[in-house]
């Protein structure tokens, strides 16, 4: 009874004291780890919102990037910190909700070890095929890909958002192709170009200049809505084909047990930021997407998304490397 006891008051002298620290929380600057390098389009998006919500704080984020193995190395960073607010995550698809699906090495569940503060940002992929195509619709492509058999498919990698995008498309609408990774999107996109590949699925972001400039053709975007960039493209489901939505999202994490005070401050402070002009032009620059929610419905996609992919890859048997 005195053991049951003594644990008990442990248990609420803990948690008293993660109440005072939230209550005083922030009382230095907040580390921010990007898993990814500088420049790339996680880190220009967390560059983006961290100086609005240093002014609402009042405490200086400063990110430290920590790129290595797909973003595994910053969020198993994150992952073992000490939740009390100062270490975060801002991170991506690839690390949360893909590398979850196709490795078994991972040292960290990007559910149970994390607490889901707001999802930032999509960039949608959307389906390109060079100009010497006969589709000029995604129902023509379709017919064509059936009446030629297998097509040749590229993209920036095997577990590349493109690609599973692409293995999502496939599994819809029962055609076939040939997968071709390539080492980076700049190469797919080249024999795109020229026509050495049949199809592409890109990230808005990287493919808009080629689209604009009239070198590749785009069929349609895998998106709820259509792209304020490009609004003459319809959306997958308006082309006819439902259910292949698919980006690279953005989101902002803490350690799990990070106290629910310092959560729900972060995520508020986060969505003021995001309607600023200032922000909502910057995600303008990178084709993105505004998300802004609450915590609970930023666990939840992710949840969703992890268990999307999962039948992707189970359904296409791609393989860890």
């Amino acid at each position: 009874m005195k053991k049951q006891l003594s644990k008990a008051m442990l248990a609420m002298l803990v948690a008293a004291c993660f109440q005072n620290a939230a209550a005083a929380w922030p009382e230095r600057p907040i580390r921010l780890i990007v898993p990814f390098a500088p420049g790339g389009n996680v880190d220009l998006t967390a560059r983006a919102i961290t100086p609005g919500m240093s002014e609402l704080l009042g405490r200086n984020f400063i990110i430290d990037n920590r790129a290595g193995a797909g973003g595994a190395v910053g969020s198993e960073i994150v992952a073992t910190s000490q939740p009390d607010g100062y270490t975060l995550l801002f991170s991506s698809t690839g690390s949360l909700t893909i590398a979850p699906v196709v490795s078994t090495k991972l040292r960290y569940d990007p559910v149970k070890d994390f607490e889901t503060i707001n999802l930032a940002s999509n960039v949608p992929v959307i389906m390109l095929v060079p100009l010497s195509s006969p589709a000029k619709t995604v129902k023509e492509f379709v017919a064509h890909a059936k009446s030629r058999g297998e097509l040749i498919m590229g993209s920036s990698g095997n577990f590349s958002t493109g690609r599973l995008a692409g293995e999502l498309f496939q599994g819809i609408t029962g055609i076939k192709f040939t997968h071709v990774p390539y080492k980076g999107g700049n190469p797919a996109m080249l024999d795109l170009i020229g026509g050495r590949i049949d199809v592409m699925f890109d990230q808005i972001s990287s493919a808009i200049g080629h689209i604009k400039g009239g070198k590749v053709r785009a069929l349609a975007v895998n998106a709820t809505n259509r792209s304020a960039e490009l609004p003459e493209v319809l959306t997958m489901k308006e082309a006819g084909v439902a259910g292949v939505e698919a980006g690279t999202f953005t989101a902002m994490l803490a350690p799990a047990k990070t106290p629910r005070a310092i959560v729900t401050r972060l995520n508020e402070d986060m969505n003021k930021v995001m309607k600023t002009p200032q922000v909502q032009q910057n995600f303008a620059k990178y084709s993105a997407e505004m998300i802004g929610t609450t915590p609970a419905a930023s666990q939840a996609f992710i949840k969703a998304e992890i268990e999307k992919w999962r039948k992707v890859v189970r359904a296409a048997n791609i393989k860890e490397e």
